[in-house]
């Protein structure tokens, strides 16, 4: 088999992260999360992961990929539940890098869409090809006439994980009031973080960006005061990020992580945030 190289110090490699983080807890904990289609991704490229995986001895380490792994646990749970209602669906992955979620909630009628940069998509497309249902799409998420790709006459759902924090607010209220209006009846769901947080998941991109203040970045620290007031014509409801899909009492699980997992969910007010357009202000209850 031959197999697709990424260099180190790459644009690429920043890839690698969340799918190796993946694949490590589909190893370690696989009675809380399982991705078999990360750990067939990884054994497809070649990339040197001795550094990974020195890294993944380390408990913070551990941890971190157990954070990447809920986050795609959740947003599957959120999706299946949508699938039930909408069979055949558009399944859409916003910056999608490498990741397969709603691959992995494939039911044989929905149709996929995976959208991210061009240079990722171009990635993306020699390790995880179109298929007749699968479709990447390279654009900038900002520039809504990604829209005109996404049929919705049998619903959509819509999953974004770790991308808003690079947003600023502005830019997160325009795509969600678009997005509203766009797709009645579809829905979106997104990981949040408070400002505290952010600042700590962008610390290493924040100086390479060149970014001065964080301050216009979207955060939440409060779902019902930061972004409902946006959206008056969608049904908003929050989970913790960590514990509120499920509680870690695995014996595969360290103790710790649940400590940690609570923290997240309470100081750094970690949340899945789903919303469900509605096609009239009215309807909300």
């Amino acid at each position: 088999m031959v197999k697709y190289r990424i260099e180190k110090n790459s644009v690429q490699e920043t890839l690698l992260i969340p799918l190796f983080g993946r694949k490590l807890c589909t190893e370690l904990y696989p009675s809380v999360f399982r991705d078999e289609k990360a750990v067939e991704l990884i054994n497809r490229i070649d990339y040197d992961f001795s550094e990974f995986e020195r890294k993944s001895r380390s408990t913070f380490y551990r941890f971190g990929a157990l954070e990447v792994a809920m986050r795609e646990g959740d947003l599957m749970i959120e999706t299946k539940d949508y699938l039930k209602a909408h069979p055949k669906a558009a399944l859409v992955n916003l910056g999608c890098g490498l990741d397969q979620t709603m691959e992995n909630c494939d039911n044989g009628l929905c149709r996929i869409y995976n959208i991210d940069l061009p240079a990722v998509i171009s990635v993306r497309n020699e390790l995880l090809p179109e298929t007749d249902r699968i479709k990447n799409i390279g654009a900038d998420l900002n520039d809504t006439a990604w829209f005109d790709e996404i049929p919705a006459e049998n619903g959509v759902c819509l999953i974004a994980a770790g991308v808003f924090y690079y947003f600023k607010k502005e830019q997160v209220r325009k795509l969600f009031a678009a997005m509203s209006e766009r797709f009645p009846g579809g829905r979106l769901c997104f990981d949040t973080a408070n400002k505290r947080a952010v600042k700590l998941m962008l610390k290493t991109w924040v100086k390479t960006a060149g970014v001065t203040s964080i301050e216009d970045y979207f955060s939440v620290e409060s779902v019902e005061k930061d972004i409902a007031p946006w959206m008056k014509n969608a049904k908003i409801t929050e989970r913790g990020y960590m514990l509120g899909y499920n509680d870690l009492r695995e014996p595969s699980v360290p103790r710790l992580f649940r400590l940690l997992g609570k923290l997240g969910d309470g100081f750094m007010k970690m949340r899945i945030v789903r919303m469900d357009f509605i096609n009239n202000i009215y309807d909300k209850k």
